[in-house]
């Protein structure tokens, strides 16, 4: 029953927040983004996809600030390339085989590859065994496929149990 009148509770309280962080707080402003959080919330969970959950949470969160540490440190390190003669760049489309298995973390994967300045996910093949990385300086190919894969696909295996 009561997953029936909030479907999406966590997404209904991050509504409702975000409507109060835009708008005076007030009672009445409190119980507006209620009632909208939650008719949207309504109106959308029929449309929502079953994704995997995440097994272990704080290989989720180290995950997470592994990747933005890697943000952080591309960046210097593509703006050091950028800024030295352009002779240095070594550009290249890999084709990276995946051992990751559902849309919802293949779809993480992918967004983590293109977060990271001086990678980009350009497509998967269409039995999705194979995604397609544009690299901003490669050594090797070999270099790339096992950095991905050891870096941010293993990672994603244990945190989805896939």
């Amino acid at each position: 029953m009561i997953k029936r009148l909030f479907p999406m509770p966590l997404h209904a309280v991050m509504l409702t927040l975000v409507w109060l962080f835009l708008n005076d707080f007030s009672t009445g402003h409190l119980v507006l983004g209620l009632m909208l959080s939650i008719g949207i919330c309504l109106l959308v969970a029929p449309m929502s996809d079953d994704h995997p959950k995440v097994q272990k949470p704080f290989k989720a969160l180290k995950y997470f600030l592994m990747v933005l540490w890697d943000i952080l440190l591309s960046n210097f390190e593509v703006a050091i390339r950028v800024l030295s003669p352009n002779s240095s760049l070594r550009p290249g489309l890999v084709a990276l085989p995946l051992d990751l298995e559902g849309e919802f973390p293949l779809a993480v994967l992918a967004s983590t590859i293109s977060l990271t300045p001086g990678t980009v996910s350009v497509d998967f093949s269409e039995d999705m065994k194979w995604l397609y990385v544009h690299v901003l300086h490669m050594k090797t190919e070999d270099d790339v496929i096992q950095s991905i894969k050891q870096r941010y696909e293993t990672p994603l295996k244990e945190i989805f149990s896939c």
